[in-house]
């Protein structure tokens, strides 16, 4: 496996490295990490349950301890590398749908080429899938009933079956992986729900590969003893979501380090 200078990706890489795939893993996992260390170290509490969106997830895995930090670096790389040699080999993209309902989905999944890959909140979902799906689906989203469609700048059309050919690399990847239990619980994002500390994670993630992520069922389905949520580096877009879904106390850890 070739190295990476992630220190060099983060303080100097462009808006063009930045969007390849396995450069854009690495880096959002470095710096949560990086973010839930400076955190911890200077909290005495730990967190009570923690969740991710995609990527994140693994974060929340290695911040538990249900996965070590060397496997979170092995199986983000591994991830990362098969995912963009998939978007390569069937070129795909995503396109965020605002302005909607989430219980009035079905007419929308059936166009062709199109699935649901993020069910983010109550009026905002992400659509996977071809090219031509999301070009399609750029200019008719409000037949569907949604106000607005915008292009995401991604590499690929993850959580869909277009990524069905990085499955091989990832279930190689994660045969590897030591799972061990937690300190805390994490809530899956292919089951949208909080797991006991017996939770079979390898074929979780093995599934979110093409799976949607339904973030809005991981925070609703987070106790009621639950009242703050603390967002890890990058950015704090996961904290306006958590808003619009449940009444939480929020703080984000703000990312520094490309200001």
């Amino acid at each position: 496996m070739a190295s990476r200078d992630v220190e060099e990706l983060l303080l100097e890489g462009s808006d063009e490295d930045l969007i390849e795939t396995d450069n854009a893993q690495i880096a959002t996992f470095a710096l949560s990490l990086v973010s839930w260390m400076s955190w911890r170290s200077a909290n005495a509490a730990d967190a009570g349950f923690a969740l991710g969106h995609s990527l994140g997830e693994i974060s929340a895995l290695v911040a538990s301890g249900i996965m070590s930090l060397e496997d979170g670096v092995s199986l983000v790389v591994s991830r990362g590398n098969a995912m963009r040699i998939a978007a390569d080999h069937t070129p795909g993209s995503m396109v965020a749908l605002m302005g909607g309902s989430i219980n009035n989905l079905d007419q929308l999944l059936t166009c062709e080429g199109l699935w649901l890959a993020n069910l983010n909140g109550e009026g905002q979902i992400v659509v996977s899938g071809t090219l031509e799906a999301m070009e399609n689906i750029r200019n008719v989203h409000r037949n569907f009933g949604w106000r607005r469609a915008t292009a995401l700048p991604v590499g690929g059309a993850f959580h869909s079956p277009l990524m069905s050919g990085a499955q091989t690399s990832l279930d190689d990847a994660l045969s590897k992986i030591n799972f061990q239990r937690g300190r805390f619980l994490v809530s899956s994002n292919v089951e949208g729900r909080v797991l006991d500390s017996d939770a079979d994670w390898r074929d979780l993630l093995s599934r979110q590969m093409t799976a949607p992520v339904r973030f809005y069922d991981c925070v609703n389905s987070l106790p009621s003893t639950v009242t703050s949520t603390i967002e890890m580096a990058p950015g704090g877009v996961l904290t306006g979501l958590v808003k619009r879904i449940r009444d939480f106390s929020s703080h984000v850890i703000t990312d520094e380090v490309r200001e």
